[in-house]
């Protein structure tokens, strides 16, 4: 099991008003945004200080109002994207669609192929935009579908470039860190080249993954390697348009 990050401590100020037990609900969405991969319970209270009987009752509504997802084999607490569904009404999040809407429209004008991106949510890849190709032939996928995180390119990226350096003991996440992207056959459809980039946040964990299903016919456009760096030069422009550099 990862090693349980500690919930930083508050600022030792008397609350005018303290309310228990949503600090309690708080702490623990903080815990489990501030972890890869899921928690126990016993793992969530440890983590919050707390005893699990005291966060026992918080689990639960959260997981009722769909804020958290226990698996029902491993027991082990993950979050939603409910908090991405709220935070999607507000102007800070919704800046995610707004800054790659345009790129990604430039890049299937470019290219004649459809793209999409993609979001984790628990343990799950989520198509969040797709955007289609002007052209004959192309492939979409339909924006809310899911997909295993373990079984697609788009979800290698996702896994690979998550806020904490992958296991060394998986290779395969860790040659995909190194190349920087995904590119290989879709393992559902034949015919269709999976090209993924992820969209990176400066501290180099991924806000996003950038994906083209590459459909090659007689009348393509883009070659397979041209496809390749109108992708990567996208998802750096989205990254930039999300986290601009600060200048002096």
């Amino acid at each position: 099991m990862p090693a349980v990050p500690a919930v930083p401590a508050p600022a030792p100020v008397e609350p005018e008003y303290a309310a228990p037990a949503l600090d309690k609900g708080l702490d623990i969405l903080e815990l489990l945004a501030s972890t890869s991969g899921g928690l126990s319970q016993a793992q969530v209270a440890a983590g919050v200080g707390r005893s699990v009987s005291q966060i026992f009752r918080v689990l639960s509504t959260l997981e009722r109002r769909g804020y958290a997802h226990r698996d029902p084999q491993s027991g082990l607490y993950v979050l939603s994207l409910r908090l991405f569904d709220l935070a999607h009404r507000h102007d800070p999040l919704r800046g995610l669609l707004q800054a790659s809407a345009g790129p990604m429209r430039a890049l299937a004008d470019a290219t004649e192929q459809s793209c999409s991106l993609s979001v984790e949510d628990a343990g799950l890849s989520r198509v969040v935009a797709q955007v289609e190709s002007p052209g004959d032939f192309g492939f979409r996928v339909r924006v809310g579908a899911l997909f295993p995180l373990v079984e697609s390119a788009t979800g290698e990226v996702l896994r690979a470039f998550r806020d904490t350096v992958p296991d060394a003991r998986d290779a395969d996440l860790g040659a995909v860190r190194a190349a920087g992207h995904v590119e290989r056959g879709d393992e559902l459809h034949a015919g269709v080249i999976d090209i993924v980039f992820p969209v990176l946040r400066p501290d180099g964990s991924a806000v996003a993954a950038l994906t083209v299903p590459y459909v090659a016919t007689r009348v393509s456009v883009s070659s397979v390697d041209e496809v390749v760096r109108l992708a990567r030069d996208t998802a750096s422009q989205i990254a930039a348009s999300l986290f601009p550099a600060s200048t002096p």
